[in-house]
């Protein structure tokens, strides 16, 4: 007996027997694992598993076309999270690739998803022949785009603005480039990167209609899932099914919301840039079950250690002794090597893209292109500047609360993912009804699921706001307009234009869906540059794709340049939390 006991002591003092938490913790992650094992499984078929239907409009269908959609976006999650890390680091850290990598983010953000699913179904469809895979990864890819470009700036911007005494400490403890990065640059961007992760992840639900019923001209691909199942019951009119979306985008949003982001918010308050306490913090009951489980601190363990043991690793002298260059006169020179290789490219990507244009349009075409992209360009700018006055002092009320930021999470989350194709029915009967001006009525479409970029953003800088300087501002009785302008609005300013940019950039995507749209045989089409390119992408003429693509880039990026791009100069030099 007493041997018995030494045993199970020892046992325990080594987290190898379970405890009360392990009894709630295995069931549920295991179950997960069960479900996204099932998922996986059906991607393997072969494309002849697509029965015809694909999609039924039987609720009793939905709770697995919910598992496939989710696993679509956790898979292109994944991916988005991996290109945010590799691109964000080398725009920010290289000046000579940033010279290409920012402007290339602008015009990759501004290429609508219809875009991207017209040139990379057949390529998809090819590296798996016959098989679902191929679907699938076509799909994730769309589903990715739409997620990944608001992660890279956040990153990105995240890196630019580390705070300079923080940076002068690790050069004081002579931190290596690898070390510098994992240890400080990486854990200060976590907060903000997590918020629009979790935006990200509600804005790939506004895209998920076209990328699980792709139709590029005569080629119809129809994935099950919650965007097909939607797309059908739109196509048949079917309020009831509807209504059922709508209840089971609101299941699936709660529970990744709790056994995914909530956890996340929690874990990386703790990467908060403060010196004094926050009031409140954010709190998670999955993460306590997971941190309280014996076994699992017990498995999770030895990579911990491999992930600490990976970020303090050197790899690279410290800074002092890595600068072992050559003269100033041999960097100039590579500047000029690298502008003229990078100049050359752009050249032949032009000529390339201009030959093709040129194919199957004339110049009447490119000055109507021109025109509808001006009727789309007023419709953003005009959005964005109302969302902005309704959303920021919102988004800091809420961010100062973070008991508050917990309640609102997943009901942003909802809205946020919220697809338009919901409401199409209303604005569809109501503009025909009452002969309505589908110009100015269908133009809420377009900032519906976009908004919420600009919300997302200025929480996560409020609550990465230092607990300290708030202090210190009522410590001063700053109160009122004087308490935004001199402390709240300079702290929250850089994620602000971050928010901004990725909402303009999803607000010319969203113009694809917003401005042409159908309710079962009715169709109301708005004047402007998404109309465009959704019509030419459903009769499949790729010439006329091509264009409208290429001046929505066009405008995209002169607009990221002319006024955001120098605001976020300004927000990295002049209002960095120093």
């Amino acid at each position: 007996m007493q041997g018995s006991a030494i045993r199970y002591a020892s046992l325990t003092a080594r987290g190898l027997l379970p405890n009360r938490w392990d009894i709630i913790a295995f069931p549920l992650v295991f179950g997960l694992l069960l479900l996204a094992a099932r998922g996986a499984r059906e991607t393997l078929a072969p494309l002849s598993a697509l029965k015809e239907p694909v999609v039924s409009l039987d609720p009793v269908n939905l709770p697995e076309y919910a598992l496939r959609t989710t696993l679509r976006m956790l898979a292109a999650m994944i991916a988005s999270l991996l290109f945010t890390i590799t691109y964000g680091t080398l725009a920010a850290k290289s000046r000579r690739a940033e010279v290409v990598l920012v402007p290339l983010l602008d015009i990759l953000q501004s290429v609508p998803v219809l875009g991207y699913i017209s040139f990379t179904v057949a390529f998809f469809m090819s590296l798996f022949p016959g098989r679902v895979a191929g679907a699938e990864a076509a799909a994730i890819f769309a589903i990715f785009t739409s997620q990944a470009w608001n992660m890279t700036f956040s990153f990105y911007q995240s890196l630019r603005t580390v705070p300079r005494d923080l940076e002068e400490a690790t050069r004081c403890f002579r931190f290596s480039a690898w070390q510098r990065f994992w240890r400080l640059e990486v854990p200060f961007a976590m907060p903000g990167l997590v918020w629009n992760m979790m935006m990200s992840m509600s804005g790939g639900w506004f895209f998920v209609v076209a990328s699980e019923a792709i139709t590029v001209g005569d080629k119809t691909i129809t994935l099950p899932g919650i965007g097909a199942y939607l797309a059908q019951a739109t196509a048949e009119r079917d309020l009831r099914a509807v209504g059922w979306v709508v209840l089971t985008m609101i299941a699936v949003i709660i529970l990744y919301d709790q056994l995914l982001f909530r956890p996340l918010v929690a874990w990386v308050d703790k990467f908060r840039f403060e010196q004094t306490g926050a009031q409140t913090a954010p709190s998670s009951w999955f993460l306590d079950l997971i941190q309280q489980s014996r076994l699992f601190r017990t498995l999770l363990h030895p990579a911990s250690l491999l992930l600490g043991g990976f970020a303090r690793q050197r790899l690279s002298p410290p800074p002092d002794k890595a600068r072992i260059g050559g003269s100033r006169s041999l960097a100039r020179a590579m500047d000029v090597v690298w502008f003229v290789a990078v100049l050359a490219v752009a050249v032949f990507a032009l000529r390339t893209i201009i030959a093709h244009v040129a194919s199957g349009v004339g110049w009447h075409d490119v000055l109507d292109v021109a025109k509808l992209g001006l009727f789309t360009l007023l419709r953003v700018v005009v959005l964005i500047a109302i969302a902005s006055l309704i959303w920021v002092p919102i988004g800091v009320k809420v961010g100062l609360r973070p008991r508050l930021a917990e309640k609102i999470q997943p009901l942003a989350q909802f809205l946020a993912a919220f697809p338009a194709n919901l409401l199409f029915p209303v604005f569809v009967v109501a503009i025909v009804r009452f002969a309505l001006n589908p110009d100015i009525w269908l133009s809420p479409l377009i900032i519906l699921g976009t908004q919420w970029y600009i919300l997302f953003n200025v929480i996560a800088g409020t609550m990465a706001y230092p607990n300290d300087f708030r202090e210190a501002a009522t410590n001063f009785r700053m109160r009122g307009w004087q308490w935004w302008r001199r402390v709240m609005l300079p702290g929250i300013f850089p994620y602000f234009v971050t928010g901004a940019i990725t909402a303009a950039g999803g607000a010319w995507n969203a113009s694809i869906v917003a401005e042409a749209v159908s309710w079962g045989d009715t169709r109301v089409v708005a004047h402007g540059l998404g109309a465009y390119i959704a019509e030419n992408t459903a009769a499949g003429d790729y010439p006329k794709i091509v264009l409208g693509i290429a001046v929505m880039s066009i405008l995209v990026t002169a607009f990221n340049r002319l006024l955001w791009r120098p605001l976020y100069a300004y927000a990295e030099d002049r209002l960095r939390l120093d």
